[in-house]
């Protein structure tokens, strides 16, 4: 197999000749996530690659294979097309890099775990806090608004588990969108992720196929993490218990709570920016509505992990018999009602 099939209907929505940012973490996902943005005809790339340092000398190890990946790509030698073997015949042909294709490269390094204890958070929660804080500042020096991220379709079946195991509600399990925007401080970026309808299986044929290197990450194989272990032990005790492929189906409910989320937020106002919320109003909507108007509050207010016990105490606030005014938020602020609104502080 030596093709995937990316979401072609979502891509046409991104002209391949505007310059957009791709997450590279060096492994098998972005690695065939960015063969195939260039096969397609993107010319104007920025690699994204950030040194966690949670695995010490391998993690440095990454950086160099992708900054040694991005000088391949470009090509050192200008209007020399970059060549790699048929899948097929064993020959060389000519790679889908076109002369005019310009790929850069922005690498940083953070200390994760030293962030995460600063913070309190776990270390998985500090990673994504600094990928994004590191795409944004990217997106923004090169005026460039959107990212392309390389998660497929069984990192949306995972995380659909992880988030029905913590007790998410819709909105938790369609976390995973094919199209989302997410605000960073005062930068809305546009996240596509074009490989949702992409299994692990397909991209490994992929990368075999076109003999693409790519790093390997042993922490992939340590079941300390939530995820490894719904990968390796949860999925696979699943379909063996049930005696079918569960993924399909968890994939397919996944894909239609993300698309009921899509429909319901644009029912929202664009924006809930200002610091006051008219607790009336709020009263005569049903909880669900209630709920996604508090969250999209607090997200806009760039509150940090709403949750949904963070919501309810929140919507507690609606009730005026509740002698209680005021429920603390993350990192030492609060949401307050006072004279009919709810006021974030």
């Amino acid at each position: 197999m030596d093709r995937i099939q990316p979401n072609i209907s979502l891509l046409r929505r991104f002209s391949p000749d505007a310059g957009y940012l791709v997450g590279v973490s060096g492994g098998r996902d972005s690695i065939a996530l960015l063969h195939q943005l260039v096969g397609l005809g993107y010319k104007r790339l920025i690699i994204c690659h950030l040194n966690h340092h949670l695995r010490g000398r391998s993690s440095d190890a990454d950086a160099r294979f992708v900054k040694k990946l991005t000088l391949k790509y470009s090509g050192e030698i200008v209007g020399q097309a970059l060549r790699l073997p048929n899948p097929q015949t064993g020959r060389r042909g000519a790679c889908p890099t076109m002369p005019n294709t310009q790929i850069d490269i922005e690498i940083r390094t953070v200390d994760v775990r030293a962030l995460a204890a600063k913070n309190k958070i776990s270390i998985e929660e500090a990673a994504r806090e600094a990928r994004y804080k590191f795409f944004a500042e990217v997106a923004k020096r090169n005026r460039c608004g959107a990212i392309f991220l390389a998660h497929h379709a069984d990192d949306l079946v995972e995380t659909f588990l992880i988030n029905l195991f913590r007790g998410a509600g819709m909105t938790g399990l369609g976390a995973i969108r094919e199209v989302a925007i997410r605000r960073i401080k005062d930068l809305d970026l546009t996240v596509v992720r074009p490989l949702l309808g992409v299994w692990r299986s397909d991209i490994d044929k992929y990368v075999r196929a076109h003999r693409l290197k790519f790093r390997e990450d042993t922490s992939n194989r340590d079941l300390a993490p939530l995820r490894n272990r719904i990968r390796h032990r949860v999925i696979p005790y699943l379909e063996k218990t049930l005696g079918r492929n569960v993924r399909q189906n968890i994939w397919r409910t996944a894909t239609i709570a993300a698309e009921e989320e899509n429909f319901f937020e644009s029912l929202l106002p664009e924006r809930l920016e200002s610091t006051a919320l008219a607790v009336e109003p709020l009263r005569k909507m049903a909880p669900a509505l209630q709920r996604r108007m508090l969250r999209k509050w607090l997200c806009d207010a760039a509150v940090q992990e709403v949750s949904f016990d963070l919501i309810e105490r929140v919507r507690s606030l609606l009730d005026l018999a509740n002698r209680v005014a005021k429920t603390n938020l993350p990192r030492d602020r609060h949401v307050r009602r006072s004279a009919g609104k709810l006021f974030i502080q």
